[in-house]
C-alpha cells in the first residue's frame, strides 16, 4: 500500500504514541509533511523545548505508532532523523507547507527536532506495551 500524495494537502495529522510511563495511548494533532511513504514532523516551540514534548519522548521509548491522515490510519515506525540530508529535507518540506509571510517560522525551522514516521505497508505493527515490556492484550488492532 502506498500513501496517496493528495493526503499531504491536509492541514493536520494525528499521531498516537504509547505513554512511556502509563503505557496508555496518547493522540495529538500535529503539523506534518509527506514525502512518499514517510511523514515528517518536528518538535520544538515556545512551550516545549526542542526534543522535550511528551509525544517525542514516548516514541523514543516505543517507536511503534499510529498515524492518521484524512481519516486513513497507518501503523508506523517513528524515528528521530539523524541523517543530514534527510534532516534538511524534513525542514524544507515542513517550512514550505506551514511558513507564511507573516510567520516565517525561522526559529522552529532551525532548532526543532525532525522526526520521520515511516508508514507501514503491513498492518498490526502498533501494540502498546506494559511497564514490564509485555504487550497489552486488549489493544485494538487496525484492520
Amino acid at each position: 500500500m502506498t500513501v496517496d500524495s493528495a493526503m499531504g494537502g491536509e492541514a493536520f495529522a494525528y499521531l498516537t504514541t504509547t505513554g512511556r510511563v502509563s503505557c496508555k495511548s496518547h493522540e495529538i494533532e500535529i503539523w506534518f509533511a509527506l514525502n512518499d511513504n514517510t511523514a515528517y514532523l518536528m518538535n520544538g516551540d515556545s512551550r516545549d523545548a526542542a526534543g522535550n514534548a511528551d509525544w517525542l519522548r514516548n516514541l523514543r521509548k516505543q517507536p511503534a505508532v499510529r498515524f492518521r491522515i484524512a481519516g486513513q490510519t497507518f501503523d508506523a515506525v517513528a524515528r528521530v532523523v539523524t541523517d543530514a540530508e534527510e534532516d534538511a529535507l524534513a525542514r524544507r518540506l515542513l517550512l514550505a507547507k506551514y511558513a507564511t509571510a507573516q510567520d516565517r517560522l525561522e526559529v522552529w525551522g532551525r532548532v526543532a527536532v525532525p522526526v520521520a514516521i515511516d508508514l507501514a505497508i503491513c498492518r498490526g505493527l502498533f501494540r502498546p506495551i506494559t511497564p514490564t515490556g509485555g504487550e497489552l492484550t486488549d489493544s485494538p488492532q487496525i484492520r
